[in-house]
């Protein structure tokens, strides 16, 4: 199978080139090399290079010929400096989306794989003794202020237990990142409907591993955290370090996109079907620095109580859906993906030299 994968030379998207030419297929990689993202021109993925962004619509057609299958991954990713960077986002993620399926729908590829992200849901599942399962409403700067971290019950102010989101939970963006996500699947969902095709967005949780970029505001907490022990600091953990999130090694992320595109054929035409792309093992953010400290041999972490607005406390997913229906499994446990991730490289990011 030709797929085309957009941002294929980032840090998930070269790792899915190198997942589908194991399975024997032909990758052609679509990415514009952003300063943003590659201050300096990245190791190439050994693939049919095009290099153009996605919202060129001219370079999106022509690299769309004799394509089967397209596999989007370009993206601006992360919570991002402040609400000044909501225009890049919006263009870089939902118009460059738009393009791509405006030119996919005239070029007659009917395959997609999207890059989805557990941002979506906002906060995570959460259950009171009194109320079950309940939503909890946007963290106040109050709370966060005082060091009151946890949500709670929306209708009778108790403790809450977190647990897993399942793909049938409500969608509750809570920042502009989570938004433009958000808008891409129904993006995607809209093209499904009008020309008959396929789509499957692989709801990404907290994805780490070789070749993250390093220093920058946009990348994950894994990152952030490897780049201070690589200058020789401690990790700086926000909040209380209770926040638990489900941290998924990016071969496996890989390996989920390899699946899904053989798989997208056979999914009802006409529809989007998303599926948690997760390890299924639920961690803290606290863990994760501590475990990857120890394999880094750096200093511990520090607990700062700092906090960012867009924030949420707890989201871990269940991957189930995924595993059931497509066959995929991960196979990269928690601590031997820190450890190996301790001794990885990084990728210089914007501003960075080397």
């Amino acid at each position: 199978m030709r797929v085309l994968v957009t941002g294929g030379a980032g840090f998930i998207g070269s790792h899915i080139v190198t997942a589908l030419k194991d399975r024997g297929h032909e990758p052609v990689v679509l990415d514009a090399l952003l300063p943003a993202a590659h201050p300096g021109t990245p190791p190439l993925p050994d693939a049919e290079f095009v290099r153009a962004d996605v919202r060129d619509a001219d370079a999106v057609r022509a690299a769309l010929r004799a394509v089967d299958a397209v596999c989007h991954q370009a993206a601006m990713v992360g919570l991002g400096k402040d609400f000044a960077d909501a225009p890049e986002y919006v263009g870089c993620n939902d118009l460059g989306t738009a393009v791509l399926l405006a030119e996919m729908a005239a070029a007659g590829v009917r395959r997609l794989v999207l890059a989805g992200s557990m941002v979506v849901y906002g906060e995570g599942r959460y259950t009171c003794e009194q109320h079950g399962v309940v939503r909890p409403g946007p963290r106040r700067i109050d709370d966060l202020r005082a060091g009151r971290f946890e949500p709670r019950c929306p209708d009778c102010g108790a403790d809450l237990v977190p647990g897993l989101v399942g793909e049938d939970a409500p969608t509750d963006p809570r920042n502009v990142y989570a938004t433009t996500k958000l808008a891409q699947e129904h993006l995607a969902a809209s093209w499904a409907r009008c020309v008959g095709g396929r789509a499957v967005s692989l709801r990404y949780h907290n994805v780490y591993g070789p070749g993250m970029p390093r220093d920058t505001p946009y990348a994950g907490v894994a990152s952030f955290f490897r780049s201070s022990l690589a200058r020789g600091e401690a990790p700086r953990v926000f909040e209380d370090g209770a926040q638990r999130r489900d941290f998924v090694h990016v071969r496996d992320v890989a390996s989920a996109n390899a699946v899904a595109l053989e798989a997208v054929g056979t999914r009802p035409a006409g529809a989007l079907a998303a599926y948690n792309t997760g390890s299924g093992e639920p961690h803290t953010v606290g863990e994760m620095a501590a475990e990857l400290a120890a394999a880094h041999g750096g200093p511990d972490p520090v607990v700062t109580g700092e906090f960012r607005l867009g924030d949420v406390r707890h989201v871990t997913a269940d991957s189930a859906r995924l595993r059931e229906e497509l066959g995929w499994r991960p196979v990269v446990g928690f601590a031997e993906g820190l450890a190996e991730f301790a001794r990885a490289g990084q990728r210089a990011s914007a501003g960075v030299v080397g």
